[in-house]
């Protein structure tokens, strides 16, 4: 039953106070009906990543995480919004293994996430930073074969090198092309596919849209859907709070280092005060 419990009782009082219970213990309960009686099919909630009370301090000093807890349910999109120096980044960082958080605990999928970037990468958690980061000096191609340098699957390899050209077109149209000439759009297409490249299960987004053209934005946020249908959990960072919330399925709002809201994406969006804060016009 999908590590399930089937639970089956026709007393709408009974099913009421179960529901609350489970849901309480952190289940999600579907329902459905099976003839006269009411089926409910209870599932344990799967994390990818869960952070508690995580705190870390920068290089000056400063505290850029103050405590934040946050939940990446499997198979969803969990986006961050905030504005800048809120701490957004270093949570990724923390996460990936690029900087050392002061206390607190990260696990991924249940167990403690290696401080070491390459065990992470290892475990299936890949970070797409801020700014691209591709190596200017090298092709297309070989930018997307770095993406697997920790792999030795060589079929699997090739398999998600045609899954990379089928998501972004332009890649395999340009894959002799030196990445240092391509357009700011297309090198955001070339650090998410060398992502994918990694094999991740968790793919952590930092700012994909930054610095590009409105019609260049849509292409971005409908390519994360389109990795979320392949079955990966996605971490979005983004100041585009718009477009952050309206694909993710939860989110957070981080402001000077600790959470303030969280809740699903689309609740977020009709939050008076996040309207006033993050989405200006875009929200009337």
């Amino acid at each position: 039953m999908n590590n399930g419990i089937l639970v089956v009782d026709d007393d709408d009082a009974h099913r009421g106070m179960l529901r609350t219970m489970l849901r309480s213990w952190g289940y999600t309960v579907d329902e459905a009906a099976d003839g006269d009686e009411a089926v409910a099919l209870v599932r344990e909630k799967a994390f990818d990543v869960v952070l508690t009370d995580v705190r870390m301090a920068r290089m000056d000093g400063i505290h850029a995480l103050k405590g934040i807890s946050l939940e990446v349910e499997e198979g969803q999109i969990v986006s961050m919004i905030g504005s800048n120096g809120a701490g957004k980044s270093s949570m990724m960082n923390a996460i990936s293994g690029i900087v050392k958080y002061k206390s607190g605990e990260i696990l991924y999928k249940g167990q403690p996430l290696p401080t070491a970037a390459n065990k992470v990468v290892r475990l299936g958690v890949c970070q797409v930073p801020e700014g691209r980061l591709i190596f200017a000096n090298l092709t297309v191609y070989e930018n997307l074969k770095v993406g697997a340098y920790l792999r030795s699957d060589k079929d699997g390899i090739e398999r998600d090198l045609k899954r990379v050209y089928e998501i972004f077109p332009r890649l395999e149209e340009r894959k002799n092309q030196i990445a240092g000439t391509l357009s700011g759009g297309e090198q955001q297409m070339l650090a998410m596919g060398r992502g994918i490249m990694s094999a991740p299960d968790l793919i952590m987004l930092d700012e994909p849209s930054l610095g590009l053209a409105p019609l260049l934005v849509n292409t971005i946020f409908d390519t994360i859907r389109e990795i979320k249908a392949m079955g990966k959990t996605i971490l979005l960072v983004e100041q585009n709070a718009l477009k952050a919330l309206s694909v993710a399925d939860n989110a957070y709002v981080l402001e000077q280092g600790r959470i303030t809201k969280s809740g699903p994406g689309k609740e977020l969006l009709k939050d008076p005060a996040i309207a006033e804060a993050y989405l200006g016009k875009a929200a009337r």
